[in-house]
């Protein structure tokens, strides 16, 4: 892919961010500034890299890698090393966290008991679900019919879970400790 369908494939990006919908070839000509066969060309670029895609009826319509995001790299959180621009592979979020999509959902963090963790109020959580989750795992758990996010331990007294702040206590089930699913991942706004 040339620079030029590098910088038309974004605006066609941002105008899906907004819109949730690929215009139509004239609405592509226009927001792109191309004439009608300049973004049948286009179009046509972007199905074969495999950013675009056309439904039965012939309409554009987003594909896999249309939701992949440049990974420039990487950057030390220690000292500085020198900047890169080139780019180096695409990936998108669900390819590298979501392993099975009918097995997996969001789940909104409330509270701090897990901040120690790196799990803030207000986070999401990829969860997995997974009704017998490895011991050692973050998991959500529904314990004597609450919902929660711990660790899972195992103890002399069975499983139970485990915070990540000092401020609250281990929790052993009185009743039922059943579980939805294993934490595989978090995403947070800044």
């Amino acid at each position: 892919m040339i620079n030029q369908d590098e910088m038309y494939l974004a605006k066609l990006q941002d105008y899906y961010a907004q819109h949730r919908l690929i215009p139509s070839y004239a609405a592509i000509a226009g927001l792109l500034g191309l004439s009608k066969q300049g973004a049948v060309k286009f179009v046509d670029r972007m199905i074969a890299a495999g950013f675009l895609s056309k439904t039965t009826g012939g309409r554009v319509t987003t594909d896999k890698r249309f939701f992949a995001r440049p990974l420039v790299g990487a950057a030390p959180a220690g000292l500085a090393s020198p900047a890169a621009d080139m780019l180096w592979d695409a990936i998108t979020i669900d390819d590298y966290l979501v392993e099975q999509p009918s097995k997996t959902v969001l789940i909104q963090v409330q509270g701090d008991s897990m901040i120690n963790a790196g799990i803030h109020d207000g986070d999401y959580l990829i969860v997995e679900k997974k009704q017998n989750p490895d011991i050692g795992k973050i998991v959500v758990a529904i314990i004597d019919g609450d919902f929660t996010i711990k660790y899972l331990r195992m103890g002399n007294r069975g499983p139970y879970l485990e915070p990540a702040n000092d401020a609250f206590p281990n929790i052993y089930p009185e009743s039922s400790l059943d579980f939805y699913g294993e934490v595989v991942g978090q995403f947070r706004k800044f």
